[in-house]
């Protein structure tokens, strides 16, 4: 049984190896050039080159930013005790 199912598997490695063509190489066309701030294997950009994601590239190049979420508003300030206690004695 084992000698079986190990001819077996010389057999189609064998049958198989004849089909592979080895004789030219395929030529593998180049890169696109990248935009300004491309990391290149992602489609986020470091624009100004601080090392921090900016945004990102969509599929036909054009760049979104990211945005921040609005800053908070400043609150009050309370006014400050009176001097001589919170009861005003």
């Amino acid at each position: 049984m084992r000698v079986t199912h190990f001819g077996l598997l010389v057999a189609a490695s064998i049958g198989l190896a004849a089909c592979t063509n080895m004789d030219e190489d395929v030529a593998v066309a180049p890169a696109p050039p990248a935009w300004p701030g491309v990391i290149v294997g992602s489609v986020a950009a470091d624009r100004n080159g601080d090392g921090i994601v900016d945004g990102y590239y969509t599929s036909d190049g054009t760049f979104v930013a990211f945005q921040a979420p609005p800053c908070p508003q400043p609150q009050m300030m309370q006014p400050a005790p009176a001097p001589s206690g919170e009861r005003g004695i």
